[in-house]
C-alpha cells in the first residue's frame, strides 16, 4: 500500500484542489520507493488521457467542486448530514433495522473478542427523545450500519500494512420525530492481537449532547466513513453490480440465440459491461492497482469481496423489494404502496427505487406476456431453460445448491428474474456509481483510508489532537497523492458518456414486434412521470432527507441525464 508522502495541513488545502487545481508537473515528482513508482505511473497516465484539462496549461489538473460542499463547505461534518448520507448518499444499501439489543457478532470470540456489543442502554437512552431502549426497539426507531464482522476478519492483516490503521465499526441511529436519522453511538473494535492496555478491544463514542464539538466523536465518524468507503466500492458497487452480472451476460450469449426474445430484451442491459470490467481488472482492482493502493483494505480487497459474496450474496435479495425486506427496512403490508411499508418513510433511495422497480416490472411483465402464453410455455422453451441452468450451475456454481434460486418454471418466476437482472444493471448500479464524485469527491467527507487510530484521552496524541484538531483529522485520512488519485478516478467513473443509453429507451428498429415496442414506450412514459415525482419530492421542505444540511438533492435515481458529471440518470447497463 502506498505510504502518505504529502499530508494535507488544513481543510483549506483540500479546498484548493478545486479552487486552484493541481500542477502535475510539480506534483508528480514526489519521492516514492521504486516499488511504488509503477503504481504512480498507471493512474496518472489514466488521468492524463481521460481528465479534462482544457482552459489553459495541459499540465494543470482541474476538478469541479463536489456537490457536498458546493452550498456549504462545512455541512458535511454535521451529524445530520452524516446520517442523511446513510439514506441518500453514495451507499444507501447497508442500513438495517435494529431488532435486538445489544447487537452481537457471529465470529468466534476466542479469536475475535466478545460477541456482545460494548454499547449500553445507558449510553443511548439520553438521546431517544424520552423513550427507553425497549420502547425505541418496539417502535422501530433504532437502525444500524454494521461493518464489524466483515472488517474484523481482516483487520489484523489490514493494520499490518504500511500506512493503514483501521477499526471495525458499528453505528447505531435513532429515527427522530422529524423523520431523520440521528447517530447515537459508534463502536470501533480492534482484534485482540491489535489491542493493548492503552487501546482496548472496543471503544464506544457518543455525540456531545451539549452541542459542543467533540473531536474524538468526529474522528469516530471518520473511521465509520472509511469503513463505508471500502464496503461501498468493494461490495455495494463492484461485487453486487459489476461482478455478479457477468454470469448473466455470458450465459445470454452462450444459450440464447440472436433472435430469441430474451436475448433481444436483455442485451441493452449488458452493453459495455464486460469491457469495463476488463479495464477494471487491469487498473482498478488488480494487484498493486488503484484500489489496493488507496483504500484501507489494501491487498486484501478482492479477498474481502469474495468472502462477502460467499457469506451474504443471494439472488433473491438483489431485487429492491427483497433487499429492503432482508434489511428489515420494509415490511409486507397490503395496504401500502407496492405492498411494502417503509420503516423510514423518507428514505430517498427506497422511495424513488420502488417507483423505478414497479415501472420496470410492469414493462417486463408486458414483454413476457407477448412471448409466453402460459407457464407451460416457459418450461417448454429449451433455450430459456439452458440459459437459467448455466447461470446457476456454471456462472454461480459455488451457490448452485442454494434453495433460494427461483426455478424459471412460471411466468411469474421469469418476470422476477428479468426485473432483478435489469435492476442490478441499471438502477442499483446508478445509485452506487454516479454519486461517487458528489460525496467522495470531497475526501474528508468520505475518505478511503485511515492511517492513525483514535488517541486515548491524556496521551501525547490526544494533546496533539486538541492543539490542532483539523490537522490531526487530516493526518488520519488520505494524503494528497492518494486523495488526488481517488478523486481523478471517481470523477471519471461518475460521468455519463455522450452515447449513453438510458432506462426506457432503445435504439430504433431493435424489434419489429409492435407490442414489444409499445412495452418499452410505456416504460418510458412511466419513467417520465417518476421524474416529475422525484422533482416534487426534492422540493418538499417536509422531506428533510432529500437534500439535508449540505443541500444536495437526491437525483441518483432520476431516470434521464445529460452527458458528463450530473449526479443523475439511470443507464440501461453497467457501462462505466
Amino acid at each position: 500500500m502506498s505510504n502518505n508522502h504529502d499530508q494535507f495541513e488544513s481543510l483549506k488545502e483540500v479546498k484548493n484542489l478545486y479552487d486552484q487545481g493541481i500542477n502535475l508537473t510539480g506534483f508528480l515528482p514526489i519521492s516514492l520507493p521504486k516499488a511504488e513508482q509503477p503504481f504512480l505511473l498507471s493512474p496518472f497516465e489514466l488521468i492524463n488521457q481521460l481528465t479534462d484539462t482544457t482552459g489553459g496549461d495541459p499540465s494543470l489538473l482541474r476538478y469541479p467542486v463536489p456537490q457536498v460542499i458546493a452550498n456549504d463547505e462545512l455541512a458535511w461534518i454535521s451529524d445530520k448530514e452524516f446520517a442523511r448520507q446513510v439514506l441518500a448518499g453514495l451507499n444507501p444499501l447497508t442500513v438495517q433495522s435494529l431488532k435486538v439489543f445489544p447487537p452481537t457478532s457471529a465470529l468466534d470470540p476466542a479469536t475475535y473478542g466478545p460477541q456482545r456489543s460494548a454499547i449500553t442502554a445507558s449510553q443511548l437512552e439520553p438521546q431517544l427523545e424520552g423513550l427507553n431502549l425497549q420502547q425505541a426497539l418496539d417502535q422501530d426507531k433504532l437502525f444500524i450500519v454494521d461493518y464489524r464482522d466483515l472488517y474484523l476478519l481482516y483487520l489484523t492483516k489490514i493494520n499490518a500494512q504500511s500506512g493503514a490503521k483501521a477499526y471495525a465499526s458499528r453505528t447505531i441511529f435513532f429515527l427522530t420525530a422529524e423523520g431523520i436519522l440521528r447517530p447515537v453511538a459508534i463502536e470501533l473494535t480492534l482484534p485482540p492481537s491489535d489491542s493493548t492496555a492503552a487501546s482496548s478491544l472496543s471503544r464506544v463514542f457518543t455525540p456531545p449532547l451539549s452541542g459542543s464539538k467533540d473531536w474524538l466523536w468526529e474522528l469516530a465518524k471518520v473511521h465509520v466513513a472509511t469503513n463505508d468507503s471500502g464496503y461501498h466500492q468493494l461490495i455495494s458497487h463492484w461485487l453486487t453490480t459489476h461482478a455478479v452480472i457477468e454470469p448473466f451476460v455470458i450465459a445470454t450469449h452462450r444459450q440464447l440465440s440472436a433472435l430469441h426474445p430474451l436475448n433481444v430484451f436483455l442485451l441493452p442491459h449488458f452493453k459495455n459491461t464486460m469491457a469495463i470490467n476488463s479495464s477494471a481488472r487491469k487498473l482498478l482492482i488488480n494487484a498493486g492497482g488503484i484500489i489496493e493502493n488507496t483504500f484501507v483494505t489494501g491487498g486484501y480487497s478482492m479477498e474481502i469481496t469474495s468472502v462477502a459474496y460467499r457469506e451474504s450474496w443471494r439472488f433473491d435479495q438483489q431485487g429492491l423489494p427483497g433487499d429492503l425486506i432482508s434489511r428489515g427496512i420494509a415490511v409486507v403490508d397490503s395496504t401500502a404502496k407496492y405492498g411494502l411499508r417503509l420503516l423510514i418513510a423518507d428514505y430517498p433511495f427506497a422511495v424513488d427505487g420502488l417507483d423505478i422497480w414497479d415501472a420496470t416490472e410492469k414493462c417486463v411483465r408486458d414483454y413476457v406476456n407477448i412471448y409466453y402464453r402460459d407457464d407451460a410455455a416457459v418450461l417448454a422453451d429449451p433455450e430459456l431453460q439452458l440459459w437459467w441452468s448455466e447461470v446457476i450451475n456454471v456462472g454461480h456454481a459455488d451457490k448452485k445448491a442454494e434453495q433460494w434460486w427461483p426455478q424459471a418454471s412460471t411466468k411469474s418466476d421469469l418476470v422476477s428474474i428479468l426485473t432483478t437482472i435489469i435492476w442490478i444493471a441499471s438502477a442499483h448500479h446508478a445509485a452506487v456509481n454516479f454519486g461517487q464524485y458528489a460525496y467522495g469527491g470531497y475526501m474528508p467527507n468520505h475518505p478511503t483510508i485511515t492511517r492513525r487510530l483514535i488517541p486515548e484521552e491524556g496521551s501525547k496524541e490526544h494533546d496533539e489532537l486538541l492543539r490542532d484538531p483539523e490537522k490531526f483529522l487530516l493526518s488520519t485520512v488520505n494524503g494528497r497523492l492518494q486523495a488526488t488519485i481517488v478523486l481523478s478516478t471517481i470523477e471519471l467513473l461518475s460521468k455519463h458518456a455522450t452515447e449513453e443509453e438510458y432506462l426506457g429507451h432503445r435504439i430504433s428498429n431493435w424489434t419489429d414486434n409492435k407490442a414489444a415496442v409499445a412495452a418499452i414506450g410505456a416504460l418510458s412514459e412511466r419513467l417520465s412521470h417518476i421524474e416529475q415525482l422525484i422533482s416534487g419530492r426534492n422540493s418538499d421542505a417536509n422531506l428533510k432527507n432529500r437534500s439535508g444540511p449540505a443541500g444536495v438533492p437526491y437525483t441518483l435515481l432520476f431516470p434521464s441525464s445529460k452527458p458528463g458529471l450530473t449526479g443523475a440518470g439511470i443507464p440501461n447497463s453497467i457501462s462505466i
